[in-house]
């Protein structure tokens, strides 16, 4: 287990700066709006040749606990509870205030060890909030400034002395097998990803885009496999998105689906399968990223077998380019189906990897090629001559063949088919390519 170092503190002090910094990538968003981080965001970083777990937080605030800043407040103090380092972090901007000094007492009595950090402490005025945080009576503060780099190979010194002593290493685990969970905004994708955890992790509510940021938690499935599930900010039309921290939020949903090897696709049942599912699941395709469809909210589904039906002939009109993939209907809030969800994640990932064999391959080709002949091309009949897998991840393969790179549409979707039947790949994007053999007799214009 990696130690765990939790950046807690104010809103707006600049802990997610610091967080990117420490972890040596953008790993979460940063804006100058006060609140943008809500839910915990992991990552791993390397701190004086130690590998550490990397914790940032929402902002720390006096909020009633229904509210959306008291859920947030709530999973700050979760994260704290499990540190082994916290970085208390204030502004040397704006001084010490009153919550400073309330939280660093609260900080006090959590029995966890504390560097007091005082970021934004670029030039005197820096330099007289740190010596004004002597007054919090954690330790003697370090400052700091995220944004330029200053201060930070000495703090980087201070956390490394202050982690704990480093376990023997056992043998490296597979890298998990990473998860993607999208979809529109409040189809239940931070619930969803609460009930496979089994704690409250995400921060929910009926408030509509509670998810900001892609955040990343790791778990061990029942056979033991380790998936890393990556929760994302919900997608919308293009169109609609218009303020810059959702354009922020956006990319970043795109950009861990690009990462992952998986994608669940959380679809409303109560809303059936719209435009926008249908556009995010071509982008998974795109991508070439297996998918799984969750059919959430499915305790709430008026009429469950019209329901289903309309989903599946929705599918099977417009995404024929990923026919035959998985639809599992459960209920996030109740935890009904759920059970089904990572099973179904790991068949298609077991497609998604599949090799097929290059006989068994290329003895399909010719069945394939003698039960419908290859077209006439110009007055020419291709001659398409075998097949190959390129790679896997997803299935790739190439035809060659003399002209083959004119091989209409509709017989590549007929070969694409049978492939899909032949060796059992539903669900997953499978990529047939076409490349051409030259014809040593074109230039001299026959074979005389």
């Amino acid at each position: 287990m990696l130690p765990v170092v939790v950046i807690a503190g104010r809103p707006n002090v600049g802990k997610s700066t610091l967080f990117n910094k420490l972890a040596g990538k953008r790993a979460a968003l940063v804006a100058d709006t006060p609140g943008v981080t809500r839910d915990r965001k992991e990552a791993v970083g390397m701190l004086r040749g130690r590998e550490v777990r990397l914790v940032d937080t929402a902002g720390l605030e006096e909020s009633a606990p229904e509210t959306l800043y008291g859920r947030m407040r709530a999973s700050s103090e979760a994260a704290v509870a499990q540190a082994d380092l916290v970085l208390f972090v204030v502004d040397g901007r704006a001084g010490i205030t009153p919550p400073d000094a309330h939280f660093a007492d609260w900080l006090r009595k959590q029995g966890r060890q504390v560097l007091l950090v005082v970021n934004k402490a670029e030039g005197r005025q820096g330099a007289n909030a740190a010596l004004e945080a002597y007054s919090l009576g954690l330790g003697e503060p370090i400052a700091v400034s995220a944004e330029h780099g200053d201060g930070l190979a000495d703090l980087m010194g201070h956390i490394a002395d202050h982690l704990p002593p480093a376990e023997e290493l056992g043998e490296r685990e597979e890298r998990p097998l990473k998860l993607a969970i999208i979809g529109r905004p409040n189809a239940g994708k931070s619930t969803l990803i609460n009930r496979l955890l089994g704690e409250e992790r995400m921060i929910t509510g009926p408030e509509p885009g509670l998810t900001r940021d892609a955040i990343a938690v790791e778990i061990h499935d029942a056979d033991g496999t380790r998936i890393e599930l990556v929760d994302t900010a919900g997608l919308r039309k293009r169109a609609r998105v218009e303020l810059p921290l959702e354009k922020m939020s956006v990319s970043a949903s795109i950009e861990a689906l690009k990462m992952a090897e998986v994608v669940v696709l959380a679809v409303d049942a109560t809303l059936g399968l719209e435009d926008q599912d249908l556009q995010l699941a071509r982008l998974v395709e795109r991508e070439g990223r297996a998918c799984v469809i969750a059919l959430n909210k499915w305790d709430a589904a008026e009429d469950r077998n019209k329901a289903r039906k309309a989903v599946s002939d929705r599918l099977e009109t417009s995404l024929a380019q990923m026919k035959g993939i998985e639809v599992v209907t459960l209920s996030a809030l109740t935890g009904q189906g759920v059970d089904k969800l990572l099973p179904a994640v790991r068949r298609a990932h077991a497609v998604w990897n599949l090799r097929v064999a290059t006989g068994a391959l290329n003895r399909w080709f010719e069945g394939a090629l003698e039960r419908h002949q290859a077209p006439l091309v110009s007055g020419r009949r291709l001659k398409l001559r075998y097949i190959t897998q390129a790679k896997a991840r997803p299935p790739t393969f190439i035809v060659f063949g003399t002209r083959a790179e004119q091989t209409p549409e509709d017989y590549q979707r007929y070969l694409v088919n049978s492939l899909r039947e032949e060796f059992s790949l539903p669900g997953t994007p499978v990529r047939l390519q076409f490349r051409g053999t030259k014809n040593p007799f074109a230039e001299s214009g026959g074979d005389s």
